[in-house]
C-alpha cells in the first residue's frame, strides 16, 4: 500500500498507473471509488485509503456507480507474489469456490482449511468465504450493468444457489440492491457483452501479430483490432470476440456461451489469454535493472495465452522441429480431424481414442501426442511437469505449455532457437535476474529478431 501522501498525488492528478493499485473512500458520501474517478475529488480530511476494493466495502462504503471500481484492473501487488494465500485468491477469482467451498479450496491448495483461513486473515483481512462472496457481488454487478441477463441467471452464473441469497449478500457487501443498477433492456440468454480493463501501457500490435501468425482457424480468428475464439469449459460451449480499445483502455468482449453458470470462470480464462491484469511497468522495471540499456525493452509486453494447458501442450508437440506456419498446418488439420462441429479444439479424450492416421508425422511424435492426451484425460491438468515422463516431451513442450497454457509469468525459453539467435546480439544476458516474470523476458528475446 502507498503512503497517503502519494495516495493523494495519484488521485488528484487522476494518473491511470494508479488505477486497481488503491481505492479512494469518501467519509461524506459513504462512497469508494477509483483513483480516476471523473467526479469532484473529495477533500483529503474527508478520505480514507485502502488496497483493496473489499476492504473498503468491508468498512461500509458502497461502490461509486459512476467510476465502478468492480472495472479496475487487478492490482500487481496482490497477483504478483507466489504464495498460497495468492493462490487462493486466484483459484476464488476463476470461480473456483463453487466447486466445494473451504474444503476444496484447502485440498487444491494441499493445506489445511484452518491454515488457508488465518493466511487469508492475515494478509488480506478476511476469511475465504467473505472473500469468495465479495468476488461474486462484483462479478454481478458488472453483469446487471453491462448485460442484458435475467437476474436470476446472474444469480447462478455468481456463483450463487439461491436468487434470495443473492440479493441479501448483494445488499450487505454493495449497500445496493440488484434492482438498483439493472439495465432496463429486455433480456437475452444467448449473447451478452463485457468491458474488460486493463492497466496501460498494452502493447496491442505485438500482442496481435503473435497470435495472428499462430491461429488455428476456424478454432481461432484475428483482424487489425480483434482476436476471438471458441471454447469448451467443463460442460458448456461457446466462443468470445474481444475488440481492443485502446482509448478507454480494456476489450469490449462479446461471449456466447451454453451454460451461464459457467460465466465468472469464463471471463477470468479471458484475461488470462489477453493477459489483462499484468502491470508491465513495474515488469519493466525489473528487466531495466538486470540489463540497463543492452536489452531495449518494448513497452507493454504481453503474455498471449492459450486457452488451457492441454491444447498449448498439444500445439507445442505439433511444432517440434517444424515452422510456426508448418505447426498452425498440423493444428488445422487436428480441428478439423478430431474436433467437434469441425470448430473446437479437440479434448483430451478425443485425441486418445485416436490413431492419428491423418498426420504425415513421424510415428513416434504421433504416439506422444497420443500418450499425453491419455496421460491427461486419467491425470488431468494440475500437474503439467509430470508430463517430462512422457517419451518426446522434453522441458522445451512442458515450459511452453506452462507459459501460454498457465500464463505462468517465470518461464524462460532458453533452449528456444529464437531465444538463442536473439542472445547473440546479448552475451552478457543473465536470466536469473529477471525472475520472477522470465516469461516476459522471453517474449522481449523474440521481439528483438
Amino acid at each position: 500500500m502507498y503512503p497517503p501522501d502519494i495516495c493523494q498525488t495519484a488521485r488528484m492528478s487522476r494518473d491511470k498507473r494508479f488505477d486497481g493499485l488503491f481505492y479512494v473512500a469518501v467519509r461524506s458520501t459513504g462512497i469508494y471509488c477509483r483513483p480516476i474517478c471523473p467526479a469532484p475529488a473529495a477533500k483529503e480530511h474527508n478520505v480514507q485509503y485502502y488496497q483493496h476494493a473489499h476492504q473498503a466495502a468491508l468498512a461500509g462504503f458502497r461502490p461509486c456507480l459512476r467510476c465502478r471500481p468492480d472495472a479496475s484492473p487487478g492490482s500487481y501487488p496482490w497477483l504478483g507474489a507466489q504464495t498460497t494465500a495468492l493462490r487462493g485468491k486466484k483459484l476464488i477469482d476463476q470461480g473456483q469456490w463453487r466447486e466445494g467451498g473451504l474444503p476444496v479450496l484447502a485440498a487444491r491448495l494441499g493445506v489445511s482449511q484452518s491454515y488457508i483461513s488465518q493466511l487469508f486473515k492475515r494478509h488480506y483481512g478476511i476469511a475465504p468465504g467473505q472473500y469468495a462472496q465479495f468476488v461474486q457481488c462484483q462479478f454481478a454487478k458488472q453483469l446487471l450493468q453491462q448485460t442484458q441477463l435475467k437476474i436470476t441467471d446472474i444469480a447462478f452464473a455468481s456463483g450463487f444457489n439461491s436468487v434470495r441469497r443473492f440479493n441479501d449478500a448483494f445488499k450487505q457487501l454493495l449497500k445496493l440492491t440488484p434492482s438498483d443498477i439493472r439495465s432496463r433492456k429486455s433480456p437475452t440468454q444467448q449473447h451478452i457483452n463485457l468491458f474488460l480493463s486493463f492497466r496501460p501501457p498494452y502493447d496491442w500490435p505485438s500482442m496481435q501479430q503473435f497470435l495472428a501468425k499462430r491461429a488455428v482457424d476456424p478454432v481461432e480468428w484475428v483482424d487489425s483490432n480483434s482476436y476471438g475464439r471458441t471454447f469448451e469449459y467443463a460442460s458448456c460451449k461457446g466462443q468470445f470476440n474481444a475488440v481492443f480499445d485502446r482509448a478507454k483502455q480494456g476489450f469490449w468482449v462479446d461471449i456466447t456461451l451454453t451454460d451461464w453458470s459457467h460465466l465468472q470462470a469464463v471471463v477470468a480464462n479471458i484475461r488470462r489469454v489477453l493477459d489483462l491484469d499484468a502491470d508491465t511497468e513495474v515488469i519493466n522495471q525489473q528487466l531495466h535493472r538486470a540489463f540497463g540499456e543492452s536489452l531495449p525493452l518494448k513497452q507493454g509486453l504481453r503474455l498471449p495465452g492459450i486457452w488451457e494447458p492441454f491444447e498449448a501442450g498439444i500445439r507445442a508437440v505439433l511444432g517440434q522441429q517444424v515452422s510456426v506456419s508448418a505447426a498452425r498446418q498440423l493444428s488445422k488439420t487436428l480441428v478439423a480431424s478430431l474436433g467437434d462441429e469441425g470448430r473446437y479444439f479437440p479434448s483430451a479424450h478425443q485425441v486418445a481414442q485416436s490413431e492419428l492416421s491423418f498426420f504425415k508425422m513421424p510415428a513416434r511424435r504421433k504416439q506422444a501426442l497420443i500418450d499425453l492426451a491419455r496421460h491427461v484425460s486419467s491425470h488431468g491438468i494440475d500437474d503439467v511437469d509430470a508430463w517430462l515422463t512422457i517419451k518426446g516431451i522434453g522441458p522445451w513442450t512442458v515450459n511452453y505449455a506452462k507459459m501460454r497454457g498457465l500464463s505462468d509469468p517465470d518461464i524462460y525459453l532458453g533452449g528456444d532457437l529464437g531465444v538463442k539467435k536473439a542472445l547473440q546480439h546479448l552475451p552478457s544476458l543473465d536470466p536469473e535476474a529477471c525472475a520472477p516474470f522470465r516469461s516476459y523476458l522471453t517474449f522481449q528475446l523474440w521481439q528483438q529478431l
